[in-house]
């Protein structure tokens, strides 16, 4: 008869066999296609790019859980600190020992905000539209048009009440409600905040709808950008969409900070050289390697652009309000500060985000959306160890969404895939392995970026 620590070791042997097939059995998990799908036939080539649709879903789960996370955690010190220049006198910028204190402005905990699985994410203004656009896509599967996205907009955006927008965003959609459509509506005759942040809100999950074909990716978000932004603001906001669709591609037997160091490096080619924009990623990429805390480089940001408007960037003499503490390109910087310091550590990256200063929900938003799809869903709850809600509120922002406004970051993971689906078959003139669940993605020779 076996002894007792024999029988124990048995035990432990068969409870991690079950477990390691559960994990098989998730990890090879056959995402449904959409009932109005219809496969063709492809011959892969060895240059296409391979993905594996069922870990693409769990990647998406992440992006959306990652994002909402992020996003809530940043609104604690949203606008907190926005500089002492102009009318504008906010104190002393936050350091990392303010982290688990209160908000100057709002009183609010500065600490990770995290809803359990009883609980409901809300919508804001970082994730709805995204959310819109992917409703708006899973329609279409295809370049959105000027008419789709004004219709859009009219549907699903609050015309009498609050409605979430700012800046930008709110003056596109007045824009739309008297008859003009994009790009008119982020035009910079017709819309004097074309420099601000709002398309980088709203735009980053069309990289992640062109896995791997950054050129595909710029063509979707194109116009949608262009609703919002000019110049800088939509070079900045085409840098992240870049950094999205790249993400696919990354080398995963490399550290987090290099996967994050090399989807930085070549998403810079869409920053032209003359540009405010190239030079802010210069140089506070200059900073970080020169070792100085992370504080002391966004000190150094805020000296360099809000007082002393270097590079063009003149935002501070425009006396637009709070500082221009909605403008994009001060919080480009900001956020670069967050993601080369953070260096891919999810946690890290948050915190230094919503201590940076500005619309500090935002970069945050951008950076918890990416690095949660780099990891998925498994790793950010193992990262935080525990378990999360699936539930979405669209409602709690926007309006007219099946269900009363309730979603899963399940169905929006699924509907995302399936609009890939589309996209890689008839976009890309790519294929479909039914049987394997897996994506085969044409990699044009000029497409293709080195390590």
């Amino acid at each position: 008869m076996p002894n007792r620590s024999s029988m124990k070791q048995y035990f432990l042997f068969f409870f991690i066999f079950l477990y390691s097939c559960s994990l098989i059995e998730k990890k090879d998990q056959i995402i449904p296609f959409a009932d109005d799908f219809t496969h063709v036939k492809y011959v892969a080539k060895d240059s296409d790019l391979v993905l594996s649709r069922s870990e693409y879903y769990e990647k998406l789960y992440g992006f959306w859980l990652g994002q909402c996370i992020a996003n809530w955690t940043g609104l604690s010190t949203e606008m907190d600190k926005i500089g002492n220049v102009g009318d504008s006198n906010s104190g002393d910028f936050y350091t990392r020992n303010d982290w688990g204190g209160l908000s100057t402005r709002t009183e609010k905990r500065i600490d990770f905000v995290l809803k359990s699985p009883d609980e409901i994410w809300g919508s804001d203004d970082d994730t709805d539209i995204e959310y819109m656009y992917q409703h708006l896509m899973s329609q279409d599967h295809d370049i959105l048009s000027a008419e789709r996205i004004r219709n859009g907009w009219l549907k699903h955006i609050k015309k009498d009440e609050e409605n979430f927008l700012w800046v930008s965003n709110q003056r596109a959609f007045d824009l739309m409600k008297d008859e003009v459509f994009p790009p008119d509506t982020g035009s910079k005759e017709l819309n004097e905040f074309y420099e601000m942040i709002d398309a980088q809100l709203t735009t980053e999950i069309f990289g992640l709808f062109a896995p791997g074909r950054e050129d595909y990716a710029l063509k979707l978000s194109h116009l949608p950008i262009r609703t919002t932004a000019r110049e800088n603001a939509a070079w900045i906001s085409e840098f992240y969409v870049t950094m999205h669709s790249l993400a696919s591609t990354v080398d995963q037997s490399q550290s987090m900070k290099d996967q994050i160091m090399w989807l930085a490096e070549k998403s810079r080619f869409v920053l032209p050289e003359d540009s405010y924009a190239s030079k802010m990623y210069d140089y506070v990429k200059g900073k970080y390697h020169s070792n100085i805390p992370w504080e002391q480089a966004r000190d150094s940001v805020y000296y360099r652009y809000q007082v002393n408007e270097k590079d063009g960037y003149d935002m501070t003499s425009k006396n637009l309000g709070c500082n221009a503490c909605f403008a994009a390109g001060i919080n480009f910087a900001a956020s670069l500060v967050s993601l080369f310091y953070g260096e891919g550590d999810y946690k890290e990256t948050i915190k230094i985000g919503t201590l940076c200063g500005w619309d500090s929900d935002n970069p945050t938003s951008t950076w918890g959306g990416l690095i949660g799809f780099l990891l998925g869903k498994e790793k950010i709850e193992q990262i935080f160890n525990r378990k999360f809600s699936n539930t979405y509120n669209i409602h709690r922002t926007r309006q007219n969404f099946p269900n009363d406004g309730i979603d899963t970051f399940e169905n929006m993971s699924i509907q995302g895939v399936h609009i890939i689906d589309k996209i890689v078959q008839s976009q890309l003139n790519g294929g479909i392995d039914k049987t394997g669940n897996k994506w085969y993605i044409p990699i044009e020779k000029s497409n293709k970026l080195s390590n």
